[in-house]
Protein backbone atom coordinates (compact mmCIF):
# COMPACT_ATOMS: atom_id res chain seq x y z
CA UNK A 1 0.00 0.00 0.00
CA UNK A 2 1.83 3.57 -0.71
CA UNK A 3 1.68 6.14 2.00
CA UNK A 4 1.21 9.65 1.72
CA UNK A 5 2.87 12.18 4.18
CA UNK A 6 1.17 15.44 5.09
CA UNK A 7 -1.23 17.35 6.95
CA UNK A 8 -4.46 17.79 6.92
CA UNK A 9 -5.31 21.41 7.21
CA UNK A 10 -3.04 21.81 3.91
CA UNK A 11 -4.51 22.33 0.89
CA UNK A 12 -2.07 20.63 -1.04
CA UNK A 13 -2.05 17.50 0.92
CA UNK A 14 -5.59 17.69 0.83
CA UNK A 15 -5.52 17.47 -2.81
CA UNK A 16 -4.21 14.32 -2.85
CA UNK A 17 -6.94 12.76 -0.09
CA UNK A 18 -9.48 14.03 -2.46
CA UNK A 19 -7.90 12.10 -5.47
CA UNK A 20 -7.49 9.15 -3.96
CA UNK A 21 -11.18 9.18 -2.40
CA UNK A 22 -12.03 9.51 -5.75
CA UNK A 23 -10.19 7.12 -6.84
CA UNK A 24 -11.16 4.21 -4.69
CA UNK A 25 -7.64 3.88 -3.46
CA UNK A 26 -6.52 2.76 -0.54
CA UNK A 27 -3.45 4.46 1.39
CA UNK A 28 -1.83 4.70 4.50
CA UNK A 29 -1.99 8.24 5.86
CA UNK A 30 0.60 9.41 8.13
CA UNK A 31 -0.14 12.74 9.71
CA UNK A 32 2.84 14.98 9.91
CA UNK A 33 2.40 18.72 12.03
CA UNK A 34 4.22 21.08 11.18
CA UNK A 35 3.64 23.58 13.18
CA UNK A 36 4.96 21.12 16.32
CA UNK A 37 8.01 21.28 13.89
CA UNK A 38 7.58 17.36 12.96
CA UNK A 39 8.16 17.80 8.81
CA UNK A 40 12.08 19.20 10.35
CA UNK A 41 12.70 15.92 11.85
CA UNK A 42 15.20 13.28 10.76
CA UNK A 43 12.69 10.84 9.86
CA UNK A 44 10.82 13.16 7.32
CA UNK A 45 13.86 14.94 6.24
CA UNK A 46 15.20 11.56 5.21
CA UNK A 47 12.05 11.68 2.71
CA UNK A 48 12.24 15.21 1.98
CA UNK A 49 15.04 16.93 2.44
CA UNK A 50 13.25 20.03 1.61
CA UNK A 51 11.29 19.58 4.62
CA UNK A 52 7.76 20.37 2.64
CA UNK A 53 4.70 18.49 2.97
CA UNK A 54 2.87 16.20 0.65
CA UNK A 55 5.35 13.01 0.49
CA UNK A 56 4.54 9.99 -1.45
CA UNK A 57 6.41 7.22 -0.45
CA UNK A 58 5.60 3.81 -3.14
CA UNK A 59 5.62 0.51 -2.15
CA UNK A 60 9.29 -0.03 -3.65
CA UNK A 61 10.24 2.83 -1.47
CA UNK A 62 10.68 5.71 -4.10
CA UNK A 63 9.59 9.42 -2.85
CA UNK A 64 7.79 11.98 -4.44
CA UNK A 65 7.52 15.52 -3.57
CA UNK A 66 5.10 18.51 -4.49
CA UNK A 67 1.40 18.01 -4.64
CA UNK A 68 0.96 18.61 -8.12
CA UNK A 69 3.26 16.60 -9.54
CA UNK A 70 1.68 13.35 -7.33
CA UNK A 71 -1.21 14.30 -8.26
CA UNK A 72 -0.34 13.46 -12.40
CA UNK A 73 1.23 10.64 -10.98
CA UNK A 74 -1.45 8.92 -9.20
CA UNK A 75 -3.77 9.85 -11.71
CA UNK A 76 -2.01 8.56 -14.92
CA UNK A 77 -5.15 5.76 -16.61
CA UNK A 78 -7.72 7.37 -14.97
CA UNK A 79 -10.60 10.09 -16.12
CA UNK A 80 -9.17 12.40 -14.29
CA UNK A 81 -6.07 12.91 -16.18
CA UNK A 82 -7.05 13.61 -19.65
CA UNK A 83 -5.16 11.44 -22.85
CA UNK A 84 -5.51 13.13 -25.65
CA UNK A 85 -2.08 15.29 -25.26
CA UNK A 86 -3.88 18.48 -25.93
CA UNK A 87 -6.42 17.93 -22.95
CA UNK A 88 -3.86 16.57 -20.50
CA UNK A 89 -1.26 19.63 -21.46
CA UNK A 90 -4.11 22.23 -20.63
CA UNK A 91 -4.72 20.02 -17.45
CA UNK A 92 -1.58 20.89 -16.87
CA UNK A 93 -1.70 24.63 -17.40
CA UNK A 94 -4.02 25.36 -15.02
CA UNK A 95 -2.14 23.22 -12.44
CA UNK A 96 1.17 25.25 -12.82
CA UNK A 97 -1.11 28.00 -13.05
CA UNK A 98 -2.29 27.15 -9.35
CA UNK A 99 0.95 27.18 -8.12
CA UNK A 100 2.42 29.73 -9.73
CA UNK A 101 -0.21 32.39 -9.66
CA UNK A 102 -2.94 31.47 -7.17
CA UNK A 103 -1.56 29.25 -4.25
CA UNK A 104 1.50 31.47 -3.17
CA UNK A 105 -1.44 34.38 -2.33
CA UNK A 106 -4.32 32.52 -1.32
CA UNK A 107 -3.24 30.01 -0.05
CA UNK A 108 -0.07 32.09 2.30
CA UNK A 109 -2.97 34.74 2.91
CA UNK A 110 -4.82 31.92 4.61
CA UNK A 111 -1.53 30.65 6.29
CA UNK A 112 -1.14 33.75 8.19
CA UNK A 113 -4.70 34.81 9.07
CA UNK A 114 -5.58 31.97 10.52
CA UNK A 115 -2.52 30.38 11.82
CA UNK A 116 -0.25 33.37 13.12
CA UNK A 117 -0.92 35.39 15.88
CA UNK A 118 -2.58 38.91 15.01
CA UNK A 119 0.73 40.62 15.91
CA UNK A 120 3.44 38.41 14.03
CA UNK A 121 5.52 40.49 11.44
CA UNK A 122 3.84 38.50 8.41
CA UNK A 123 -0.22 40.23 9.22
CA UNK A 124 1.76 42.90 6.82
CA UNK A 125 2.51 40.43 3.69
CA UNK A 126 -1.68 40.21 3.48
CA UNK A 127 -1.89 43.94 1.85
CA UNK A 128 1.01 42.75 -0.53
CA UNK A 129 -0.78 39.43 -1.31
CA UNK A 130 -4.34 40.10 -1.63
CA UNK A 131 -4.53 42.11 -5.26
CA UNK A 132 -2.44 38.98 -6.71
CA UNK A 133 -4.91 36.72 -4.98
CA UNK A 134 -7.86 38.88 -6.32
CA UNK A 135 -6.34 38.82 -9.88
CA UNK A 136 -5.99 34.82 -9.51
CA UNK A 137 -9.84 34.38 -8.58
CA UNK A 138 -10.62 36.83 -11.23
CA UNK A 139 -8.52 34.70 -13.99
CA UNK A 140 -10.53 31.78 -12.46
CA UNK A 141 -13.86 33.39 -13.12
CA UNK A 142 -12.76 34.60 -16.58
CA UNK A 143 -12.13 30.91 -17.63
CA UNK A 144 -15.52 29.18 -16.10
CA UNK A 145 -17.56 31.77 -18.26
CA UNK A 146 -16.10 30.18 -21.25
CA UNK A 147 -15.75 26.62 -20.07
CA UNK A 148 -17.26 24.73 -17.17
CA UNK A 149 -14.03 22.71 -15.60
CA UNK A 150 -10.25 24.07 -15.67
CA UNK A 151 -9.01 21.03 -17.57
CA UNK A 152 -11.26 21.77 -20.30
CA UNK A 153 -14.76 19.82 -20.80
CA UNK A 154 -14.99 17.47 -17.47
CA UNK A 155 -13.62 17.47 -14.47
CA UNK A 156 -10.20 16.62 -14.32
CA UNK A 157 -7.23 16.83 -11.66
CA UNK A 158 -6.89 20.49 -12.70
CA UNK A 159 -10.13 20.98 -10.81
CA UNK A 160 -8.83 19.15 -7.65
CA UNK A 161 -5.50 21.37 -7.41
CA UNK A 162 -7.49 24.59 -7.96
CA UNK A 163 -10.47 23.44 -5.10
CA UNK A 164 -8.04 23.20 -2.37
CA UNK A 165 -7.09 26.44 -1.45
CA UNK A 166 -10.17 28.17 -3.43
CA UNK A 167 -12.79 27.06 -1.59
CA UNK A 168 -11.05 27.54 2.00
CA UNK A 169 -10.00 31.09 0.72
CA UNK A 170 -12.28 33.03 2.69
CA UNK A 171 -9.91 32.21 5.84
CA UNK A 172 -7.33 34.14 4.05
CA UNK A 173 -9.85 36.97 3.36
CA UNK A 174 -10.97 36.50 0.32
CA UNK A 175 -15.03 37.37 -0.45
CA UNK A 176 -15.78 34.56 -2.90
CA UNK A 177 -19.25 36.10 -3.40
CA UNK A 178 -17.25 38.76 -5.81
CA UNK A 179 -17.05 35.18 -8.08
CA UNK A 180 -20.24 33.59 -8.61
CA UNK A 181 -19.05 31.53 -11.52
CA UNK A 182 -15.94 29.98 -9.18
CA UNK A 183 -18.81 29.69 -6.21
CA UNK A 184 -21.05 27.49 -8.59
CA UNK A 185 -17.89 25.67 -9.69
CA UNK A 186 -16.75 25.44 -6.68
CA UNK A 187 -20.45 23.58 -5.52
CA UNK A 188 -19.95 21.29 -8.97
CA UNK A 189 -17.07 19.72 -7.67
CA UNK A 190 -18.03 19.23 -4.33
CA UNK A 191 -21.36 17.32 -6.01
CA UNK A 192 -18.45 14.51 -7.77
CA UNK A 193 -18.47 11.01 -7.09
CA UNK A 194 -16.33 10.10 -4.21
CA UNK A 195 -15.77 13.74 -2.91
CA UNK A 196 -14.58 14.42 0.44
CA UNK A 197 -14.31 17.26 2.85
CA UNK A 198 -11.17 18.98 4.01
CA UNK A 199 -10.41 18.10 7.69
CA UNK A 200 -9.78 20.85 9.79
CA UNK A 201 -11.04 23.71 8.64
CA UNK A 202 -14.09 25.15 10.71
CA UNK A 203 -12.99 28.61 10.08
CA UNK A 204 -14.03 28.42 6.28
CA UNK A 205 -18.31 29.29 5.92
CA UNK A 206 -17.81 28.95 2.28
CA UNK A 207 -16.38 24.53 2.77
CA UNK A 208 -19.25 24.18 5.27
CA UNK A 209 -22.16 25.64 2.75
CA UNK A 210 -20.14 22.80 0.01
CA UNK A 211 -20.39 20.03 3.17
CA UNK A 212 -22.36 20.90 5.92
CA UNK A 213 -22.32 17.89 7.60
CA UNK A 214 -20.36 18.07 10.03
CA UNK A 215 -16.66 16.06 9.64
CA UNK A 216 -16.15 13.77 12.24
CA UNK A 217 -12.67 14.07 11.76
CA UNK A 218 -12.51 18.16 11.67
CA UNK A 219 -11.17 19.81 14.61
Amino acid sequence: MITLHGMSWSGNCYKLQLLMAQLGRAYDWQEIDITRGENLSPEFLALNDRGKVPVLQLEDGRIMAESNAILHYLAQGSELLPSDPWAQAKTLQWMFFEQYSHEPYIAVSRFVMRFLPADHPRQQQLAVLKPFGEEALAAMERHLGRLSWFGGHCYTIADIALFAYTHVADEGGFELDRYPRVLDWLRRVAAQPGFVPMRGSPASAVAKQLHPVTDPHSS
